[in-house]
């Protein structure tokens, strides 16, 4: 859920809490600010086109989001009345202890939240092999949907969790000037989870 990291707001990393996490964990709210993220600033109109939501919901929605800090004004985009919105921040750190946490409620929004991340992943990926043909040639060889079962403790799972994030964040440091040709966003999904084989 990220923008390009040239811009200095966009590096910034919002911690979840309890109250937050209410605020964020909702589908139509998630998907309005990955939207705003990816896509930089919008109008409540423009995202209910893209998302195929009622303007009406969108700006319900937004003011929710922006209730909580995770979006704000973008006034130097606004022409008119219209009501630009842009994401307040790059990303979220989710805290483990809110799926344990005595508040059933932040219990639930926490189940939730990680669930939504999880199909937005699934529509990523979705989406990019509904249209992998219309990417160059380059583009396509340049995918990967590769898996590994591994044998591992949790010390070592977390060791191999530390170096790919290590790895993936080396790369902000190579990304390419703005205008570089053939230069696109990409995303970048990792998961790690033991799995029984009985």
């Amino acid at each position: 859920m990220d923008e390009p990291p040239d811009s200095q707001v966009h590096q910034q990393i919002h911690p979840l809490d309890a109250r937050s996490l209410r605020g964020l964990a909702h589908p139509l709210r998630m998907r309005l600010l990955t939207t705003l993220r990816r896509g930089g600033p919008a109008t409540a109109s423009q995202l209910a086109a893209k998302l195929g939501e009622s303007s009406g919901a969108t700006s319900y929605h937004l003011r929710q989001l922006a209730a909580h800090g995770f979006v704000e004004d973008a006034p130097e985009h606004g022409k008119g009345r219209e009501r630009w919105w842009r994401a307040a921040h790059g990303g979220v750190s989710f805290d483990e202890s809110l799926l344990k946490d005595a508040d059933p409620e932040v219990r639930g929004a926490a189940d939730l939240f990680l669930h939504e991340l999880a199909n937005t992943r699934t529509r990523d990926l979705s989406t990019w092999l509904g249209s992998r043909h219309d990417w160059s040639e380059a583009w396509r060889r340049s995918s990967d949907m590769s898996d590994w079962t591994l044998r591992l403790t949790p010390a070592l799972a977390l060791d191999l969790i530390d170096k790919m994030h290590e790895l993936v964040d080396s790369y902000r440091a190579l990304a390419p000037e703005d205008g570089t040709p053939d230069t696109e966003m990409v995303r970048v999904h990792t998961h790690v989870f033991p799995t029984r084989t009985d």
